[in-house]
């Protein structure tokens, strides 16, 4: 069986060095739901204010005992105007993650993403990685992660790449070959006003690259959830909040809460691009009053009739069939299937790659070592 394996990939990996280059997008061959040319124009040729305002609050890194306490506080039970849970995108890394937390936030209903296994530095590792190593990385994750949390590996259906460093084709190319639906790394500072919306790889993109390299090639079915730049206080861009340098002072929830209102208007007031809310969680800790200011942002979107703040695959779904508002507030909420975790706490498991004791807390069954790159399930 291992062999097999090994020549499936081997021949897959062969053809990812060998991609057409993409070519300008042909707007009547590319249509939805399958295909979207790269553009600002809202989806379905609707005005914008029929458009439903989507918001996605999204977190970077490892999941344990302590920044799930923030996550319970400030987005457990807190629901849009349409009566939904609010939604949010947890893109996680594996080490010292604990797998009894990811299965908790999936069965709240946010989406669990990927960050890689190794989230190795430096950025230069990522920039240089090819299809094999992002298959290792990427790949493996989502077989890793839907073992130890007990999710549905169907559920877990974004990438966002470590540091937003873009590593070419390569991502792409993993993402169309494994079934994930979109990559949430790719960062404009060209077009946020107004913004650009979610688009495919099928042609070639008109996304400005800040963080090369960037994809050349034609990738059918590959979505882009183009990081929207914000603007920090001296009108400089940055992808994340936490990346914005001119910013409020730490305890300043008033300041931080016009902060966050600017940049949100932007997009409500305009083109309503989704809204990306990308922040680390220990950003909170540095500046209590951006937590503070967070909370009373969030009670403002929920109380909006035309805003809904979703988990990020939630959006794509949207593009791939736009609604006006008027009938999106009717539809069902986000539905998906709970899973059971035994929550296992396995005693120290020794590392292969560093020699590290690692303590895991899982939904299944101990692994013999610890789980890595080129061995993730830890056989």
């Amino acid at each position: 069986m291992k062999l097999i394996i090994g020549v499936v990939f081997i021949v897959v990996s062969a053809l990812a060095d060998e991609l057409p280059l993409a070519e300008q997008c042909d707007e009547e061959a590319c249509q939805l739901p399958d295909c979207r040319c790269s553009s600002t124009d809202i989806p379905g040729g609707l005005r914008p204010r029929d458009t439903p305002q989507f918001v996605t609050i999204t977190f970077d890194g490892g999941l344990n005992t302590v920044n799930i306490q923030t996550y319970r506080q400030e987005l457990y039970d807190k629901t849009t105007k349409n009566g939904c849970p609010i939604g949010a995108t947890f893109y996680v890394n594996h080490e010292y993650t604990n797998y009894n937390i990811v299965n908790e936030l999936y069965n709240r209903g946010f989406e669990i993403g990927l960050n890689s296994i190794s989230h190795r530095t430096p950025p230069s590792y990522w920039a240089q990685a090819d299809y094999d190593t992002v298959m290792a990385e990427i790949g493996d994750q989502r077989i890793q992660m839907a073992h130890f949390a007990n999710i549905p590996m169907d559920a877990i259906k974004g990438v966002r790449l470590p540091f937003l460093q873009m590593t070419g084709n390569s991502s792409f190319q993993v993402m169309a070959d494994i079934g994930l639906l979109y990559d949430a790394s790719w960062s404009t500072t060209a077009n946020t006003n107004p913004g650009l919306w979610p688009y495919t790889l099928d042609y070639a993109s008109t996304q400005d690259c800040n963080i090369p390299p960037c994809p050349t090639a034609s990738i059918p079915g590959a979505w882009v959830f183009p990081l929207v730049a914000w603007l920090d206080l001296s009108g400089t861009a940055c992808t994340t909040v936490d990346s914005c340098f001119d910013v409020p002072e730490e305890n300043d929830v008033d300041g931080w809460y016009r902060f966050y209102i600017s940049n949100f208007e932007r997009h409500y007031l305009g083109s309503r691009a989704p809204f990306g809310f990308h922040v680390k969680e220990a950003y909170f800790t540095i500046y209590p009053g951006a937590r503070v200011a967070f909370r009373r942002f969030l009670e403002l979107l929920n109380n909006l009739h035309d805003v809904f703040v979703v988990n990020s695959s939630q959006v794509i779904e949207w593009i791939k069939d736009p609604v006006p508002v008027s009938e999106y507030i009717e539809q069902p909420c986000w539905n998906f299937v709970n899973t059971r975790c035994n929550h296992i706490g396995c005693p120290p498991l020794t590392s292969e790659h560093n020699q590290i004791q690692y303590w895991m807390e899982i939904c299944n069954i101990c692994p013999r070592v610890y789980p890595w790159v080129g061995n993730p399930l830890g056989l």
